[in-house]
């Protein structure tokens, strides 16, 4: 114990105590970040907001608030929460972090600024990073730990980041929901004491909780105005957002992996990079918020897809289910092609030998065609698309496998797993989640994807599936003393092979569905294009699932698909078609039904809906978001509208919500637009049978449609429209 201290003392007198000093201000286009550190002192946080203030102007108006930027266990008050804690070798677990070091790289369009600490007596250096992006209002932060301790010590709690702002009319805005019911936006002031967010599925993190919130700074949540500060954890696994208000000066937000057994052991000369936490600021409210967050994710790298747009396709999974035969498919493929869709996928059921996937209990794992159902194989399939002048997709599920399958009767060693106790099992009653911490695991799941594509280079789409949680807490990988490691490590180990797999397959467009949308999130869209927004495509809900996934993440990685009716979750209600098409127009469109049980209004309307998106999606899936109308106001009505960079084009979508005789309907007031121009209103995917409305051709300048507003024509349960603004 002696030398431990000893050789730690020894190794802090060789480095200077302090080797920087002063104020630090990092800056985006609009916003600013205020930290300072001083001799024998830490590093702390003074201001987070608009870039017009200074340390100076703040402490002159009495706000000098002033705070550790990164807490630990041992340095603060009992009072407060720290955001690092770890277990030293000897079992203590004081942390006293000072900056030794200060540096910055330049990449172009972004800076990285690093601020390097040391304990005060333990060999343990913690790197703190702040990334601040050029052209967008993102600082991204996030921790690097690594130490020389002689055995392994262990992170009881390693949060991303830590932000303190002063005490107000603070409210927070957080996602909840449930599989087939997602991202319902839960408001709320931010009272005395400890509020906590949090996920424990372990595969997927955006079921019940989301790892995304807002806070709102002067009062109740506005779409369009208010200084507001949005947060998401890049993370796909379990997490903990945590709100602290803990006096009647400041509250604390700190996010990061949820450390419930997951202590992390860490190695000596070991490091461990916490997932990023992206942060934004904005006064216009939390439409501001969303579009900053848009704009970070599809130009900066956040979203694999990034500026390009996604095709419109048809999905087979609820026209047929796993009724999947080569008649049945090809068929499909003409009735898309005739609507004018670019994308066929083949969902669940094309595989299998020993085990055929005739239901939901079997093959996983075993991705070998099932000849009786396509006696022909894949390459029929894809032969067929491009006759068609279609591009063909498929869908997999490579993390999971069924205890009745080829892959678990070789390799029973391969899924996660209680040594000892019989496996706790998902879907079907047999679905298990492979184990990837383990390399083996990670080549045969690249190899599930490498062998598709190498025998069918022309599928142009996967469908990536995860229909499991994490039921097994166990690892036959991992050593004993490494248990605890599992919930990262799994997250970790498909980060890997997800690299892989956009290190040889770059152009593939992979579609992220977990259970519909439960894996929502920015720890995985930089490897994927787009996410299945839910299992549920009725559009009324859908209307409100939307519109809460919209609040952080951009139309072009939203998958929304025009669905059949009646819906398997609404009893004999009938939504018209159009009503459908133009919900599922403000998103990646698609569709989702048999389209030989189409009638033909159906159908026409679908063409008419394909042709009029094709030329609005530029605008819809790369412009900027205005949220107009909450449904969750319940004011009858939903609006929301894109604009283009250049403010000369618009998208408007108007959905009636409910309907009551002589109900007021609220004016519609537009956003985003140049006041100083006129646009011109056109009406598309016109309801089959009918005129354009009155609107129609009239021109309005921009300052009328943002100052007054329109009267939009809707008359009838489940109208709606949409206009394109030139």
């Amino acid at each position: 114990m002696k030398k431990t201290i000893l050789g730690a003392l020894m190794l802090l007198a060789a480095t200077p105590l302090l080797a920087w000093q002063g104020e630090v201000a990092i800056e985006t286009p609009n916003t600013r970040l205020l930290l300072t550190a001083w001799e024998g002192g830490d590093l702390r946080q003074s201001y987070y907001g608009d870039k017009s203030a200074t340390l100076q102007q703040l402490r002159d108006a009495g706000d000098d608030l002033s705070f550790e930027a990164l807490p630990t266990f041992g340095s603060v008050g009992a009072s407060h929460l720290p955001a690092l804690q770890v277990q030293h070798m000897d079992g203590d677990q004081n942390l006293e972090l000072q900056v030794t070091d200060y540096s910055t790289t330049d990449d172009g369009r972004a800076v990285v600024h690093t601020f390097t600490m040391h304990d005060k007596l333990m060999p343990i250096t913690v790197k703190l990073f702040y990334k601040a992006y050029k052209h967008v209002d993102v600082i991204e932060t996030w921790t690097e730990i690594t130490h020389q301790e002689k055995k392994a010590i262990t992170l009881n709690r390693y949060d991303s980041g830590h932000l303190v702002l002063r005490q107000g009319d603070v409210w927070v805005t957080h996602l909840h929901g449930n599989w087939a019911s997602e991202t319902e936006p839960t408001m709320e002031p931010l009272t005395q004491g400890l509020k906590t967010i949090r996920n424990s599925d372990g595969a997927r993190n955006s079921h019940l909780d989301a790892p995304e919130l807002m806070l709102s700074l002067d009062g109740r949540p506005q779409e369009l105005t208010g200084r507001t500060i949005g947060f998401a954890l890049c993370w796909s696994g379990n997490f903990e957002l945590r709100m602290n208000t803990v006096s009647h000066r400041e509250h604390h937000v700190y996010a990061g992996i949820d450390p419930t057994a997951a202590h992390y052991v860490l190695d000596p000369r070991q490091t461990f990079e916490t997932p990023h936490l992206a942060m934004a600021y904005s006064n216009e409210g939390q439409s501001g918020i969303s579009r900053i967050f848009h704009n970070w994710a599809r130009k900066e790298g956040m979203l694999h897809r990034g500026m390009q747009t996604g095709d419109i396709l048809l999905n087979s999974w609820e026209g047929i289910y796993l009724d999947i035969t080569e008649e049945k498919i090809i068929k499909m493929m003409d009735d898309i092609a005739a609507f004018g869709g670019e994308l066929f996928v083949m969902d669940d059921g094309w595989f299998g030998d020993k085990y055929p996937r005739k239901v939901d209990n079997s093959s996983l794992g075993d991705w070998v065609v099932d000849k009786n159902k396509l006696p022909n194989g894949i390459k029929a399939l894809t032969d067929a698309a491009r006759e068609r002048k279609l591009k063909f997709g498929i869908w997999i599920e490579p993390e999971m496998t069924n205890t009745v399958s080829e892959l678990f009767e070789q390799h029973p060693d391969w899924v996660l797993q209680r040594p000892g106790r019989d496996l706790r099992k998902g879907r079907g009653g047999t679905q298990v989640v492979l184990d990837l911490t383990n390399p083996k695991v990670q080549d045969f799941v690249f190899g599930v994807v490498d062998n598709l594509m190498t025998q069918y280079p022309e599928i142009a789409y996967i469908k990536w599936d995860a229909n499991a949680s994490i039921e097994n807490y166990g690892s036959t990988y991992l050593p004993k003393a490494k248990q605890s490691n599992i919930y990262v490590d799994y997250h970790l180990g498909l980060i890997k092979v997800l690299k892989r797999v956009r290190e040889k397959y770059p152009d593939l467009v992979i579609q992220d569905c977990a259970s519909g949308g439960g894996r929502a999130n920015y720890g995985l869209l930089p490897y994927f294009d787009e996410f299945w927004v839910s299992d549920n495509t009725d559009a009324l809900q859908r209307v409100y699932m939307q519109y809460g996934t919209s609040m952080f993440f951009p139309a072009n990685a939203m998958a929304q698909h025009i669905n059949h009716v009646p819906y398997w979750n609404t009893g004999k209600r009938i939504i018209p078609v159009k009503f459908r098409c133009d919900v599922a127009m403000s998103g990646r469109l698609g569709i989702e039904l048999q389209p030989k049980d189409m009638t033909p209004e159906e159908r026409q309307q679908c063409t008419t809906c394909f042709a009029d998106y094709k030329q609005l999606r530029p605008i819809v899936q790369t412009g900027n978001l205005y949220r107009l109308l909450s449904p969750y106001d319940r004011r009858g009505v939903s609006s929301i509208m894109y604009t283009n960079d250049q403010r000369s084009q618009a998208v408007l979508f108007v959905y009636k919500t409910d309907n009551f005789y002589d109900q007021p309907l609220p004016r519609l007031r537009l956003a985003g637009l140049d006041a100083s121009k006129t646009y011109t209103l056109v009406e598309k995917n016109v309801r089959v049978g009918e005129e354009p409305c009155k609107l129609n051709g009239k021109q309005f300048t921009g300052r009328f449609l943002m100052d007054v507003g329109i009267e939009i024509p809707l008359w009838e349960d489940y109208a709606s429209r949409v206009f394109e603004l030139k």
